[in-house]
């Protein structure tokens, strides 16, 4: 395992993971589609994918509203992480989602998973993504008590890696990543690969948009986080 030595006030990177890094925003709209269908439910895949970045201690209000019964809330939970789990095995990394993860760390940037996947999901994820070996910090849903779009797992993201809000970039797929990131002033990259348009992602404040992991490597120099770096080594000089 290469190890990388990091001065001791870093900037960093912070990525979701779910839809950003790993292929699986569908695998979740279908897998909650099923849930809330056995739970005589019919919400539209469309509405359920727009929703898909949220945490299940949100989803369900977005999707059915605060008013309603939750007395089957538990089942529908429970019954998308079984529904989910069976995808696990084959669960893909996408497009240049280790290699971006990996130039970061070369150009001495903290590496933070902020996730708001439970921690058996998380080390699943990790798994299919197979790059640790660069990953200084990462969070799960255990950490918070609130998902996306609240701040709190960015907030804890920060806090695990000793960065701070205006020495890092956000990376993530959802508008609820990007209405996160800006409760703490942070800029967000957005990536479609999880099915969020550019316009959507830059109306709701992304300061740039690629397709994918892969593209955002192609432009690493002029993106964001390239900036951030540049500020990072002038400083240093």
């Amino acid at each position: 395992m290469r190890i990388y030595q990091l001065p001791a006030d870093a900037a960093g990177v912070l990525f979701d993971v779910d839809g950003t890094l790993v292929d699986t925003t569908y695998v979740h709209t279908v897998a909650w589609w099923e849930a809330l269908h056995q739970a005589h439910v019919c919400v539209p895949m469309a509405q359920i994918h727009r929703s898909i970045g949220m945490g299940s201690d949100k989803i369900l209000d977005h999707l059915l509203g605060e008013d309603r019964d939750t007395d089957s809330d538990d089942k529908v939970i429970a019954a998308h992480s079984s529904l989910y789990s069976v995808y696990w095995e084959r669960l893909q990394p996408l497009p240049g989602a280790a290699d971006v993860l990996r130039a970061c760390a070369r150009r001495g940037l903290r590496v933070v998973l902020a996730s708001s996947a439970s921690a058996t999901d998380l080390a699943v994820l990790r798994r299919a993504l197979d790059a640790d070996d660069v990953i200084t910090q990462a969070t799960s849903s255990g950490d918070v008590d609130a998902s996306k779009p609240a701040p709190d797992i960015l907030q804890a993201a920060l806090q695990r890696s000793d960065l701070r809000a205006e020495r890092v970039v956000f990376v993530g797929d959802s508008v609820w990543d990007v209405i996160a990131a800006s409760h703490l002033n942070i800029s967000c990259i957005g990536l479609t690969c999880g099915g969020t348009s550019a316009a959507e992602l830059l109306e709701a404040g992304a300061v740039e948009v690629f397709r994918s992991p892969a593209a955002l490597l192609e432009s690493f120099d002029e993106s964001a986080i390239g900036k951030l770096i540049a500020g990072q080594e002038t400083a240093g000089s």
